[in-house]
């Protein structure tokens, strides 16, 4: 067996009114197991008092420099069949893949686990060593000429002139076409009252004809003139354009080579790097990352794929022979800027990049079933408050899908189409999130879906929402939230604050009171984002509380407290203004 270096680590007090679990944890949605919230909070209790290493996570005043991490910890059962737990972290901590007594990296196991079988291999692990190290400073140095090329005065500045040559090329195209219109406008009048005048002179009618021949010859030549200038003037400044955008194509063509060239190192050293990846599974077969991730849509592992938590647990579980019984991950520290992490709150493992692996890895060992895969709202009623012959307003309740789903299929559609059979057309006009409850409107022709979603798309319709945040709301009694959102890409359906790429949103808000140490309050959203309100709540730019139950952005209860309240629009048919209110059962 491996040697554990401390890794496992038997529980301080005693567990012996605590029952072990009879199956491994499902990674992707868990309540945790009593024994892994004990591991938890001696795990907490350690990063408090640890004095070996040093991390800033952003708990004290100093938030320079600080971040949060994900741990986990890992109920196993040793070969000595005594009950502990491992510790591990996510990506690195204090700048280092292996630190103190959490599990090392995936690579670090693999490498020990050599050792142990007195392999041989250490030549070529430090040629590959060596080969990485290079691989990587050489990359580094591309990045630092990167960086110095685009901060590189001359290629402001020869944006900037560009920018003014091809302004002012325009304002001065601009005014000689404005001069000839004007130009041609005289030549017109000219030819018109030479014309006028020829008309009426019938004594001399040979020598006026050729004075006319003569002025529409000298017309034009004008006008020939004004076209030449024209052409001459654009010359003249595409001259000066192309002389500015080549020197600029010199530079701009630099950058894009040496990024296509650090790209190209960077793919070659991830794939060599991903190689060393290799993960073991309970009947100790091994697969690389890059064979793991073929069959999935991306293909290739993302970055960082192999060490967040929760593979490190187990890897390191399987190479030492321990039987795993259950697992969970907590954040600790500061939430990142875009993501939302509550201090000590549990996590799911990510979809992205945990997913392929963990689904590997856990092959053949017996898990929790999958909560999103139950249906909890198959006993609840869907309440039609409104129904005419062309449309609807319902009354959603919470765990209610609006549209079927991958493996549920019971939804606000489903039941509309046994409720009134007569329904036809796409019916669902707009979406409420599972776990939010209350107004939906319901379209029962095609020609009312149409028009009803275009006042969804032009956003005529006026919703309000009514939330309970957890904690007492402090600030002035209404605000208004606008932080861009865009889908988290390794942890769907999550949702992420994004000013690069996230599309605009925006709520109001609005203060009803406060109940115990919870706010309850209005919400309005002016945009329609995918869990904007849930977001916006919980988001430390936003209000900083999430939604009570809520149990992506902050901690789950018996519900989500959110419910649209009320809705206003106009009927389809005969146009007039309708609303609509229901109030929340919080």
């Amino acid at each position: 067996m491996l040697k554990t270096e401390n890794c496992f680590i038997p529980f301080k007090s005693s567990i012996e009114n605590y029952s072990l679990p009879e199956y491994f944890t499902f990674p992707f949605y868990y309540e945790p197991h009593p024994l892994c919230v004990l591991a938890a909070k001696e795990l907490q209790d350690y990063l408090l008092s640890q004095t070996t290493w040093q991390h800033n996570f952003g708990l004290g005043d100093n938030k320079d420099n600080a971040s949060g991490k994900m741990f986990g910890v890992l109920l196993v059962e040793n070969g000595q069949k005594e009950i502990g737990y491992l510790t591990g972290f996510s990506g690195k901590l204090c700048g280092e893949y292996t630190v103190g007594r959490f599990v090392p990296s995936v690579p670090e196991t693999e490498q020990r686990v050599k050792q142990h079988e007195e392999v041989d291999n250490k030549v070529s692990e430090l040629l590959f060593s060596q080969q990485f190290d290079r691989e990587q400073l050489a990359i580094n140095e591309l990045t630092a000429q990167l960086t110095k090329l685009e901060n590189n005065p001359q290629l402001k500045a020869l944006n900037h002139e560009l920018t003014f040559l091809i302004d002012e090329c325009q304002t001065d195209v601009t005014k000689h076409q404005a001069l000839m219109a004007v130009n041609r406008k005289a030549r017109k009048i000219r030819r018109a009252e030479a014309e006028q005048i020829f008309a009426s002179n019938t004594n001399s009618q040979e020598k006026d004809n050729e004075a006319l021949t003569q002025l529409f010859a000298l017309l034009a030549k004008e006008s020939v003139h004004d076209k030449n200038q024209l052409k001459a003037l654009k010359q003249q400044w595409q001259q000066k354009i192309d002389e500015t955008q080549k020197a600029l194509n010199i530079l701009e063509n630099e950058i894009t080579n040496l990024k296509d060239e650090r790209q190209s190192r960077s793919s070659v050293l991830q794939n060599q790097l991903f190689q060393q990846y290799q993960m073991v599974n309970k009947a100790g077969c091994t697969q690389s990352l890059q064979d793991i991730f073929k069959p999935t849509p991306q293909q290739i592992p993302p970055s960082g794929s192999g060490d967040c938590a929760a593979p490190k647990l187990i890897q390191y579980a399987f190479r030492n022979n321990f039987k795993i019984l259950a697992m969970a991950e907590f954040w600790w520290g500061m939430s990142p800027k875009s993501e939302i992490r509550q201090h000590k709150n549990y996590y799911p493992a990510c979809s992205g990049k945990c997913e392929p692996i963990l689904n590997w890895m856990l092959d053949g060992i017996a898990q929790d079933e999958n909560p999103l895969l139950v249906n909890t709202a198959h006993a609840k009623t869907l309440e039609i408050l409104y129904q005419d012959d062309v449309m609807a307003i319902v009354n959603k309740p919470n765990d209610l899908l609006s549209v079927p789903g991958k493996n549920i299929q019971d939804s606000v559609q489903t039941r509309i189409k046994q409720l009134i059979p007569s329904a036809t057309g796409p019916i669902i006009v707009h979406r409420l999130d599972m776990s939010t409850s209350g107004l939906m409107v319901i379209a029962l022709t095609k020609r009312a879906h149409k028009q009803l979603q275009k006042q969804f798309i032009a956003r005529t319709v006026t919703k309000r929402y009514v939330a309970l945040l957890e904690g007492k709301l402090t600030c002035t009694p209404k605000g208004e939230i606008a932080l861009p959102l865009t889908g988290d890409f390794y942890n769907r359906p999550r949702q992420i604050v994004c000013e690069e790429s996230g599309k605009p949103a925006h709520t109001t808000w609005e203060l009803i009171e406060h109940i115990d140490n919870k706010t309850k309050l209005y919400l309005s959203p002016k945009t329609g984002r995918t869990h904007q309100l849930r977001v916006h709540c919980a988001h430390p730019l936003g209000l900083n509380m999430p939604i009570l139950g809520d149990d992506l952005y902050g901690n789950k209860s018996t519900r989500l407290h959110l419910h649209a309240e009320s809705i206003s629009l106009s009927h389809p048919i005969t146009k007039e203004e309708i609303s609509f209110h229901c109030p929340a059962e919080f």
